[in-house]
C-alpha cells in the first residue's frame, strides 16, 4: 500500500493510506512544539521517517512500529 506521511503544526506525524484518502493507525507523538520537515527512507530495510521540528529535535521513527 503506498503512503505518506505528513508533518504537522499540532505535534504530531501523521501516516496516510494513499488509496483511500484515510490516516493509517493514531498519529505519532513525541515532539513537544511544531514539526517542520519530514523525510522518509529505508533503513536495513526499515522504512523510516525523520522529522525535525521547532522544539530543536530531530526524531527518528519505525514506520513499521510508530515507535
Amino acid at each position: 500500500t503506498p503512503i505518506a506521511v505528513t508533518a504537522s503544526w499540532d505535534k504530531t506525524i501523521r501516516l496516510w493510506d494513499l488509496t483511500t484518502g484515510q490516516p493509517i493507525g493514531q498519529p505519532l507523538t513525541g515532539h513537544t512544539d511544531v514539526v517542520l520537515s519530514v523525510a522518509c527512507t529505508l533503513l536495513d530495510g526499515t522504512p523510516i521517517a525523520v522529522t525535525g521540528s521547532s522544539d530543536r529535535t530531530v526524531r527518528l521513527w519505525d514506520l513499521t512500529t510508530g515507535q
